[in-house]
Parts: C-alpha cells; sequence; structure tokens
C-alpha cells in the first residue's frame, strides 16, 4: 500500500517526504497523509497551499475552504454588476476579511448577487456612510455567528480516531450539502428582527420635521457581568469558562421580554437596554436569580437611566458610561440601580439604600440602591 502511494505521488511530481510535509508521521497515518496531498494537488491545490495548510494545521479543512472558496476577481465583479471593484475590496475590509487584490478570486456567487444588492441600495440613495456603517456591524455579527458554527459543526461531526482523508472528503461534502440550507435561516431570523426594530421605532413630528432620528433617547441601559470571570480564568479550564460564558448569553437571550432588548453579550458580560427602567430591573433580577438556582459563578448588575445614541447596533452616551460603572461597585448576586431608576420604578420592587459612591468620570459621590422583589424574597447574598 504504501509503495503504490508513493507511486502517485512520483507520478504527481512531488516528493511529499522531500518537503517536509510528511515529517513526524508514520505507517497508516503518513500513507493516509500522502494520499490526501495527492487527491488535494490533483483538485487544483498548489504546493505551496498545501506546504502552508500543513504548517497551519489545516490539511484536512482544504477542502471544505474549496467548497466555500470564491472563484471571481473584484474587477469581474465590477464588470457585470457595475459597483466598483474598489468598493468591493473596501467591504471586504470592514467585514474584518483580509483585503484582496484587485485580481484575487475570494469572492463567490453569492457575492456577485450582494454587489448587485450593494449597488440597488446606493442607487436608492443610501450613501456610502451608512453602507459602511451596516457593513462594519454585519462583519462584527457574522464572525461571531461564523466561528459558533465553525464550533458547532466540528463538534457534531468529528469522530475520535479519524483520518486527516477521512475527516476532509467528508467534512466538504457536509458543508456543501448543509452552508445553502444556512440562508433560509439568516434571512428569516434578519427579517424578524428587522420587523422587531420597526415595531420597537418611533417616527413621530419631531423626526419628520427634522428629517433625522439620530438624537438621543431616554433609555435605560444595564451592564451584567460575571464577578471575578477574569480571575476564575487561572483557576478552571477554558472549556469551562467557555461553558459558563455561553450559559450567560442563553440565559440573557431567553429571559429577554419586550420591551427589554438584549444589546450584545461579550465574554463574561451581556448589555440591555429599555425605555422603561421597570422592565429592565425584572430581567436583571431574573438573571441574578436564574445564575444563583443553577450554582453558577456569581453574577451581578448595574442599571442607569439617561440620554443615550444608538449607533451601529450598538448604544452610546452618559447612561451607558454610569451603567457599566454602576455594576462595577455592585455587589455579587445584586441588581444596583441609580436613582432615577429607583425613582421611575419605585412601587414595583423593594429598595434598600446601597450608599454613595464614587464613581469614575462623574462628579461628587452617587447614591445607588439595590433593588429586589417585593414578593419576600430574600435580598440577594453578598
Amino acid at each position: 500500500m504504501l509503495a503504490n502511494v508513493g507511486r502517485i505521488g512520483e507520478d504527481a511530481g512531488v516528493d511529499f517526504a522531500a518537503k517536509g510535509l510528511l515529517d513526524g508521521l508514520k505507517g497508516d497515518e503518513r500513507v493516509q497523509r500522502e494520499q490526501l496531498l495527492t487527491r488535494l494537488l490533483s483538485d487544483g491545490f498548489s504546493e505551496d497551499e498545501l506546504a502552508k495548510a500543513v504548517i497551519e494545521n489545516r490539511l484536512a479543512l482544504l477542502p471544505v475552504d474549496r467548497v466555500l472558496g470564491g472563484t471571481h476577481t473584484a474587477a469581474e465583479i465590477e464588470q457585470r454588476t457595475g459597483l466598483e471593484a474598489s468598493t468591493m475590496i473596501q467591504l471586504r475590509r470592514l467585514q474584518g476579511l483580509p483585503q484582496p487584490g484587485p485580481e484575487d478570486r475570494v469572492f463567490s456567487d453569492e457575492d456577485v448577487e450582494a454587489a448587485r444588492s450593494t449597488k440597488l441600495f446606493l442607487d436608492a440613495g443610501f450613501d456610502q456612510d451608512r453602507i459602511v456603517e451596516v457593513t462594519r456591524v454585519l462583519g462584527e455579527g457574522m464572525a461571531r455567528l461564523s466561528a459558533t458554527i465553525t464550533g458547532a459543526f466540528v463538534e457534531t461531526f468529528l469522530q475520535p480516531g479519524e483520518s486527516e482523508a477521512d475527516v476532509a472528503l467528508r467534512f466538504a461534502a457536509l458543508a456543501e450539502q448543509l452552508t445553502p440550507a444556512t440562508a433560509p435561516i439568516l434571512i428569516a431570523g434578519f427579517k424578524a428582527h428587522l420587523r422587531d426594530s420597526v415595531q420597537r421605532g418611533m417616527l413621530g413630528r419631531a423626526e419628520l420635521e427634522s428629517g433625522d432620528i439620530a438624537g438621543a433617547q431616554e433609555m435605560a441601559v444595564c451592564f451584567a457581568d460575571l464577578v471575578g470571570f477574569t480571575r476564575l480564568g487561572g483557576q478552571v479550564e477554558v472549556r469551562e469558562l467557555g461553558t459558563v460564558a455561553g450559559r450567560l448569553a442563553r440565559l440573557a437571550a431567553s429571559l429577554t421580554e419586550a420591551p427589554v432588548r438584549l444589546v450584545k453579550t461579550i465574554g463574561d458580560a451581556a448589555m440591555f437596554v429599555s425605555p422603561d427602567p421597570a422592565p429592565l430591573v425584572k430581567v436583571a433580577l431574573a438573571l441574578v436569580k436564574a445564575f444563583e438556582e443553577e450554582e453558577l459563578p456569581s453574577l451581578r448588575a448595574g442599571i442607569a437611566l439617561g440620554p443615550a445614541i444608538a449607533r451601529g447596533g450598538d448604544y452610546f452616551g452618559n447612561s451607558v458610561n454610569l451603567a457599566s460603572r454602576v455594576t462595577g461597585v455592585a455587589r455579587p448576586g445584586s441588581v444596583l440601580c441609580t436613582r432615577e431608576v429607583r425613582d421611575a420604578a419605585s412601587d414595583q420592587f423593594s429598595w434598600s439604600q446601597a450608599g454613595r459612591h464614587k464613581l469614575k468620570g462623574v462628579v461628587g459621590p452617587t447614591p445607588l440602591y439595590r433593588a429586589r422583589h417585593r414578593d419576600g424574597s430574600p435580598e440577594p447574598k453578598g
């Protein structure tokens, strides 16, 4: 068997062993690597691509890369759609992807359709800045989504003891079969969120007169984070840390109810907003309680009320900064609020004074209040 594979490699004109592509491999593992290299070479991968993949330990993923890979250049897309090649290259870079040259074949058939759609938006009146903003947010979201899907794909389909060749061929077949199935899911999710944004939006007389909705809105902002998450990183396995962070993301999403909106989760923290403070306090209390009941690391939350501006799917302003500072001084297992939040939801929760705190960037001591349910539940420990 080994002799036959060696013969194939020689027929291909490549000495894989001499190039160091078989280093450290023996027996069946060496045979299977050589078979895979020969097949990939015949499929059109260059020797440099194979060598780089071996060094980067992703040889088994090259066929998947080919399934997902591009066949068009930016210049060709410009000819077919009218969208300038420089714009396509800029948009790709804004998505957080490597910047290609005008003749690099990194764009897929879907990119051709995306170029047509982008030109349609530009022709309809979208200015370049709005396209840039949308593309940047799209890139951030897609980067997280693709990383999540990739991890789930590998955990689902990778079996113990499989060879590189087995994984390469099977993963490529699965990618070819399943990738098109993601499009309806993405479109449905986008339309649902778009509909929700429209239902939450405001377009009154002031906005119609000014032709703009860029002004700040009164918004309650909440941050919830895991206490001692950084310190915990030195005590537990990375997989366990990921499980805790993932649990925070799932609970944050499942416990959120309108008008509260989950803005984002980043590792050990989640950010929420609501035009009404009371529902936001309720969500924060539910999240803290869920972590206590599941015996997860302690969670704490801070809530502030004030002007905030929505930009690029995120929120900015004094209330955002203040909520972050309040969270930083909250005790484990507690929900700490500013006076404005307490006053707006005074009848719906029990409140206790949590002292006056010197917060970074805030002039003078800030009085804070701890919220808890009015159903007789004990105040959170800590």
